[in-house]
């Protein structure tokens, strides 16, 4: 079964569907030998109990030896069955797992973003945890359609060697069955909220971790922590109510199970003080009561463990067939370098109420933004987050209204880069080309442009520097620095800067500018500044004023500063 499009209505049976056919073949094998080792092993009380009738019982020294020949051929099928079926079983969750893994990491990094309403925490506990637990869906057949063979064998011993007592646990097993199934529902509810509990912590801690320098800056690291306190202490009370469900289960099964045994062996032995039984088929009948004990357990294990496994299911599904908060085009970027490159029309997102702007070739343009929410809401639009039915206005790239076009000409024509740079496990060079081919030249270029040669020169390894994951071993200005190195290796068309200077310095934040503007100019590429330094300002050929979600100036830098005076005070302060 090929993956879900998105917005398709994916459910928690799709999901757990998908497992079961795209593992079919290890499923189909899993549940053969699985089904083989139960059979042989509800076989062995039989066997047992023959082999007394038959050898011990007449003194036969020749059936004894052939007797105890077959039994040791059957623990052999029994031992063989089992490891290569267990194998096959657990097998098939892993790389079902990886499977769901992979789906739900295309969908969380999809341009076009999802409208699942989770956060980047409760997305990792899905693909960690959810996915595995909705792959439990495969063992949950193999072991259970195992545990059926061994009680049908069992049952047709039984009617076998009496009628009354086999019908009593054809009937008493899926009654006993049939009443552990009830709890299920609860187990499911339990296992969601467990699961919604701990994804929520997760979450909570992703965002005090990628937060932790700025709640440090503002000494509230203490009010952090209480409140990831709280919600771990939230979380343990809902895994405790889970766990006490789950056990509770188990309990409940333990002592069906035994009271189940005790009622069958009763029978057995008042038959054969009767003597309706003979020795043997005592030994066969209190065998495969106290074996039955097994398979129901395991189906009871069964239950619980498909409650887990639809509950994470549903979880997984809600990512998956999330609908896409963008939906692009088909059109590609025309190949011009005339016109303006970026147009704003009487756009209106969040705050903004009709905003105008224009960038044309080799122009760059600065957006100041008294309000650091219009700043916000206006790179989220260009950036491609918000959907149509979210904005008005029209915005168009090269002439093409940007909803036209496809997101990988979108994304090839404008590149937003944030204040807040995300960087990669992996050399410097490799975080600057970012997949793209390219040369040493190219690099140190965009390098020396971003003010960063101190950032490269200060290690022995140069660009073959390692960075650890996001960047951290790395200051926030050099973090910073690197961004801007890689957005200008990129060379886009239309280039969006926010805030590229805030954790620099004022020399290298003057200098930064100057290799900029050299970068940038003069080339039919257009680029949008959104920022408050007086230093990028600086560098523009002009600049458009947003107060209140509005255009209320536009001018160079210095005509500006000279006439409008809230210009002057929110870029010189």
């Amino acid at each position: 079964m090929s993956p879900l499009p998105p917005g398709s209505a994916v459910t928690a049976r799709h999901v757990l569907r998908q497992a079961l056919r795209r593992q079919r073949r290890p499923v189909l094998i899993g549940v053969t030998l699985l089904g083989l080792h139960q059979v042989t092993e509800a076989l062995v009380p039989v066997a047992i109990g023959v082999i007394i009738d038959r050898a011990v019982v007449t003194g036969d020294p020749w059936a004894l030896a052939y007797s105890v020949a077959g039994l040791a051929a059957l623990f052999t099928v029994l031992a063989f069955a089992y490891r290569n079926g267990a194998r096959q079983a657990f097998a098939a969750v892993e790389r079902e797992a990886h499977l769901l893994r992979v789906e739900l990491a295309e969908r969380a990094l999809d341009p076009r973003g999802h409208r699942s309403g989770l956060r980047d925490g409760e997305l990792l506990s899905v693909a960690a945890s959810d996915a595995e637990l909705s792959a439990y869906v495969v063992r949950v057949a193999g072991f259970g359609v195992a545990a059926v063979s061994a009680l049908t064998v069992a049952a047709v011993a039984l009617l076998v060697i009496d009628v009354p007592l086999g019908l009593g646990v054809l009937i008493g097993v899926p009654v006993l069955v049939l009443a552990l199934q009830r709890m299920a529902p609860l187990l499911s509810r339990r296992s969601a909220s467990q699961q919604e509990a701990l994804a929520e912590t997760t979450a909570l801690a992703v965002d005090l971790v990628s937060g932790l320098r700025v709640l440090r800056g503002i000494g509230a690291q203490h009010h952090a922590a209480g409140r990831y306190a709280a919600a771990s202490r939230r979380a343990l009370a809902v895994t405790l109510r889970a766990a006490n469900t789950k056990g509770l289960h188990l309990g409940l099964t333990t002592a069906a199970n035994g009271l189940f045994l005790a009622a069958v062996a009763g029978a057995a032995g008042w038959l054969a003080l009767r003597g309706r039984l003979t020795i043997g088929e005592l030994v066969t009948v209190v065998g495969l009561a106290q074996f039955v004990a097994e398979p129901v357990q395991t189906l009871g294990y069964c239950v619980q463990l498909f409650a887990m496994a639809r509950a994470s299911a549903a979880r997984v599904a809600r990512v998956l067939g999330a609908e896409p908060l963008t939906r692009p085009g088909a059109a590609s970027r025309p190949d011009r370098t005339d016109g303006p490159r970026l147009v704003l029309d009487h756009v209106g997102h969040a705050a903004l109420d009709g905003v105008c702007l224009r960038v044309d070739p080799g122009e760059i343009v600065g957006v100041l933004a008294y309000d650091p929410a219009d700043a916000d809401a206006l790179v989220a639009l260009l950036s491609g987050r918000v959907p149509a039915d979210r904005r008005g206005g029209a915005v168009r790239v090269d002439g093409v209204p940007a909803d036209d076009l496809d997101i990988d000409a979108l994304r090839g024509a404008v590149l937003v880069e944030p204040h807040d740079v995300t960087l990669f496990e992996g050399t410097v060079a490799a975080n600057l080309a970012a997949g793209r081919s390219t040369d040493e030249e190219r690099l140190r270029a965009a390098v020396r442009a971003a003010a960063a040669d101190d950032v490269v020169d200060g290690h022995p390894g140069g660009l073959g520097h390692r960075l650890v994951e996001r960047g951290a071993n790395l200051s926030g200005g050099q973090r910073q620095r690197l961004g801007l190195a890689r957005a200008l290796h990129a060379d886009p068309p239309v280039l969006v800067l926010h805030d590229p200077t805030t954790a620099v310095d004022a020399a290298t934040e003057a200098q930064l500018a100057d290799g900029l503007a050299g970068a940038r100019r003069d080339a039919p590429r257009g680029t949008l500044l959104v920022t408050s330094s007086p230093a990028l300002l600086r560098i523009t050929d002009r600049v458009v004023v947003i107060a209140d979600g509005r255009v209320t100036a536009e001018g160079t830098h210095e005509h500006l500063l000279a006439t409008d005076a809230r210009y002057r005070e929110e870029t010189l302060r």
